[in-house]
């Protein structure tokens, strides 16, 4: 293993100014809050430097995150011994400051005199070797310590940050790909469509060429049309005959996609879902014309769409086997029609794509449905179409204009969704843990309780829903009132009640309540509660039973007549 001050002879040349204008940027885009400046200084960066670059900053700014050589309990350990501290001090700094990127660069001492050979090189260079030392522990720890040690902490946390992933500052995937885009000269439209679903910027040698934008990659998804929450200000004025009217189920977005005979099946994450459900992927191979369609990957069974509880049992399992296929049949429900045979069809208004979907997808199909649509007279009606859904096990309702093309991202007056309002109930605050980020140093994680045969029984964590000065209220009684400490997280005198807000209950054999609830969040604040007036496990399971789906395979709004599933 060579020394540390022999590394510079295997790792890529310097080139500082790159990652010191990469550094920059991030200091510049977290120290403002206007969109506009945001935007023009993403854009002058982008044409500041080269094309790999600047594909790293917009792979890093839209959520990627490289593969760690390290793990944060490696990265607290390693720096601990470099800065000649105990590791409880350094566990205690990174909980206090919320972020471990900055605990690092802050606690490692900065010698004042580095050269600029110890300097990091350019964000591409940097990224391929830590990408290069995945597999080298030893050596990368060699490297860590040689950057740490030749880096200022400004420049060291946007090191560490490339080391722990997550860049939180306020910028928007869309708003990232959108500068790009102005910076190159090209349609963010393509860009989003050429850089959707999983991709490496460490894959591509360049930019896009006009060859490129002449040739895009077919075989990747649409930036996907998302919907507006429904405020009936919004519609209340128009005709319901200007919509769409469908039930919204709860599974898995996404666009499955058939051409040039290849198949793919991507989610609205990008991730490439072909091993997970290859029923789906099998179904659209058997089909006659080329498409893209886009909807919602469902588990039927019984004449019914199940819970998202039952699509679990598929999530995460990259290769199903033939029994759990069986046990958890999934179905594609499309809503959707983007492309037919090579021609894209986003542009034409919602009611021809429509109908064009219900003539490219075969009837009675057991894996290709399309969604149904329903037709309320008034809005009243659509309101008692919306109450109905919890019968289904549908979220609500999804409203769409007929005259409407197809946007990528939310547009208002294209989509909206108009859910049942959510179940609540009255719990009690039992334990508080340190959250990160903006609000880092306060407690931001919360776990709450039930009452159930004298005691209060955890069932469900939340972490918003405060105001800021609610926030450092609650943090104010947690201080004072803290029984014991569990590292970061603080059980709390059980005193203070909150309404919770949630979208589905199912059974649980991993939490002690035995229910978990789905999207919980906090309401208000019941400070005309007391502790002993919170609700009681028995409550929250009688609320389960009764939102559970009582259709049939009859009655079932998905069910259509001749089905033989």
């Amino acid at each position: 293993m060579p020394a540390l001050w022999k590394l510079h002879s295997i790792l890529p040349r310097p080139n500082r100014r790159t990652m010191e204008k990469f550094a920059a940027l991030i200091s510049q885009l977290d120290g403002t809050t206007s969109t506009q400046e945001k935007l023009d200084l993403l854009v002058r960066y982008f044409q500041s430097v080269p094309d790999r670059d600047a594909l790293c900053a917009l792979a890093l700014l839209s959520g990627w995150r490289p593969r760690r050589c390290l793990n944060s309990s490696e990265l607290r350990s390693l720096a601990a011994k470099e800065a000649s501290l105990p590791l409880w001090l350094v566990e205690e700094a990174y909980h206090f400051t919320g972020d471990l990127a900055e605990t690092l660069a802050l606690l490692i001492p900065f010698p004042g005199n580095a050269t600029p050979s110890a300097l990091p090189t350019s964000l591409t260079e940097v990224l391929t070797t830590l990408q290069n030392l995945v597999s080298n522990p030893e050596r990368a720890r060699d490297f860590i310590l040689y950057v740490w040690r030749g880096t200022r902490p400004s420049e060291r946390f946007v090191f560490n940050k490339l080391l722990t992933g997550g860049f939180r500052i306020g910028v928007a995937q869309r708003m990232a790909l959108q500068a790009f885009a102005l910076s190159r000269g090209l349609d963010p439209d393509f860009v989003a469509r050429r850089l959707g679903g999983d991709w490496n910027p460490l894959d591509m040698d360049s930019a896009f060429s006009e060859q490129d934008q002449e040739e895009a990659d077919l075989h990747r998804p649409f930036p996907f049309c998302l919907a507006h929450p429904l405020e009936l200000d919004d519609v209340g004025s128009l005709s319901v005959d200007t919509f769409f009217f469908e039930y919204k189920w709860d599974g898995i977005r996404g666009q499955l996609l058939r051409v040039q005979g290849r198949c793919d099946l991507w989610s609205r994450g990008g991730e490439w879902l072909n091993s997970a459900f290859p029923e789906i992927v099998e179904a659209v191979a058997d089909l006659p014309s080329d498409g893209v369609l886009d909807g919602e990957i469902l588990i039927w069974r019984e004449g019914q769409i199940q819970s998202f509880q039952e699509l679990q049992k598929r999530i995460g399992r990259k290769k199903p086997g033939p029994d759990i296929r069986r046990r958890y049949p999934a179905i594609f429900l499309a809503f959707d029609l983007l492309s037919v045979e090579g021609q894209d069809l986003r542009t034409w208004p919602l009611a021809e794509r429509r109908r064009m979907l219900e003539e490219f997808l075969p009837a009675r199909h057991p894996v290709l449905r399309a969604s149904n649509l329903l037709q309320p007279a008034s809005w009243e009606e659509a309101l008692d179409l919306r109450e109905k859904a919890k019968n289904y096990g549908a979220e609500g309702l999804m409203i769409k204009n007929k005259e409407a093309p197809y946007h990528g991202g939310r547009k208002r007056g294209v989509w909206w969704k108009w859910k049942v309002a959510p179940l609540t109930v009255d719990a009690v605050l039992l334990y508080a843990q340190s959250g990160h980020g903006r609000r880092a140093g306060l407690c931001t994680d919360f776990t709450f309780g039930l009452w159930h045969e004298g005691q209060l029984v955890p069932f469900a964590k939340a972490y918003s829903g405060l105001t800021d000065e609610e926030m450092e209220e609650v943090n104010r009684f947690i201080r004072h009132n803290t029984l014991e400490k569990f590292g970061p997280v603080r059980r709390v005198k059980p005193e203070l009640v909150f309404e919770l807000a949630f979208e589905g209950i199912h059974r649980s054999s991993r939490h002690k309540s035995g229910v978990a609830v789905r999207f919980p969040r906090i309401l208000r604040w019941r400070h005309d509660k007391k502790a002993q007036e919170a609700d009681g496990l028995e409550h929250l399971k009688n609320l389960a039973l009764q939102r559970q789906p009582t259709g049939n395979s009859e009655s079932h709004p998905q069910k259509s007549a001749g089905d033989n599933f």
